[in-house]
C-alpha cells in the first residue's frame, strides 16, 4: 500500500469517527424545546431524543435577549423532569427571553438546544375567573375572582392576573344548556348582578378571561349551577 494511500484511508477513518461521535451527540440532545406560560407561570418544557438513554439528566440556562452570557437555572441542574419551572426567572413581563438546555449521560453533553423566544406578555395564557354566586329573589349576584400569577406581593399573597394583564370578563347565562344572555365586565369590577330571572329556575354560568391587547381568550370555566326562589 502506497503512503498516499494508506494517508487517505487515515483521513476518511478520522472523518467517519468525527461524523460518528457527533451523530451520537445529537442524538442524545433534547428535542421539542419550548415554552408554556399560564397565567404566567412560564415552564420551559422537552422530550426525549429518539434514542432516550437511561439515567439521563438534563441542564437548562436562561438569559434575557441581548445578553451575551448564560445564566444557570440554579434548579434545574442535573435534573431528571422533563421541564424547568423559570417563571421566577422570566418575572419581567417585557422583557423577551430565551432558554436552552442540554443533555448528560454516560459523561457525555450533548449539544445545547435552543427554545424559541419567549415573551411573557404576548405567550401566556390566561386561565377563566373564578366564580361565586348568591341568590337574592330573582337576581344572582356574581363575584368574579380573577386568576393569580406564581408571584408574590408585599404581603405574601400571590398576584393577580390583573396586575400585568388588562382583562375583561365574559359571562354566560344558561337555562337547560340554552344561553339565555351573555354579560361583560371589566377586570375592576368584582361584583356583577344579573336580574329579572324566573322565579324557582335553575341557571348556570360561566366565565372566560379576554385579554384587552390581543383579544386572546381563555377556555371556558367550568359551570356553575344555582337556583332562584
Amino acid at each position: 500500500m502506497s503512503s498516499v494511500t494508506a494517508t487517505l484511508l487515515s483521513l476518511i477513518a478520522l472523518v467517519c469517527w468525527a461524523n460518528c461521535s457527533h451523530s451520537v451527540k445529537d442524538d442524545l440532545a433534547p428535542v421539542e424545546v419550548d415554552f408554556r406560560s399560564l397565567d404566567y407561570r412560564n415552564v420551559l418544557y422537552w422530550k426525549h431524543p429518539h434514542n432516550p438513554v437511561k439515567h439521563k439528566k438534563y441542564f437548562v440556562q436562561h438569559k434575557v435577549y441581548g445578553d451575551k452570557e448564560w445564566t444557570n437555572t440554579k434548579h434545574c441542574q442535573g435534573i431528571q423532569s422533563l421541564q424547568c419551572d423559570l417563571s421566577q426567572e422570566t418575572s419581567d413581563p417585557r422583557e423577551w427571553y430565551y432558554a436552552r438546555v442540554r443533555s448528560l449521560s454516560a459523561k457525555s453533553y450533548s449539544p445545547w438546544v435552543l427554545s424559541p423566544r419567549f415573551h411573557p406578555h404576548w405567550d401566556t395564557s390566561i386561565s377563566p375567573p373564578h366564580l361565586k354566586a348568591t341568590v337574592t329573589g330573582l337576581t344572582i349576584m356574581v363575584q368574579i375572582r380573577p386568576p393569580r400569577t406564581p408571584f408574590r406581593g408585599p404581603k405574601g399573597s400571590r398576584l393577580r392576573v390583573t396586575k400585568l394583564q388588562k382583562l375583561t370578563f365574559r359571562i354566560y347565562v344558561m337555562h337547560n344548556d340554552v344561553e339565555q344572555e351573555v354579560l361583560e365586565t371589566d377586570s375592576c369590577s368584582k361584583e356583577l348582578e344579573i336580574p329579572g330571572l324566573r322565579p324557582k329556575t335553575t341557571y348556570c354560568l360561566q366565565a372566560v378571561s379576554i385579554i384587552v391587547r390581543s383579544s386572546r381568550k381563555s377556555a371556558r370555566g367550568p359551570s356553575l349551577c344555582i337556583n332562584t326562589n
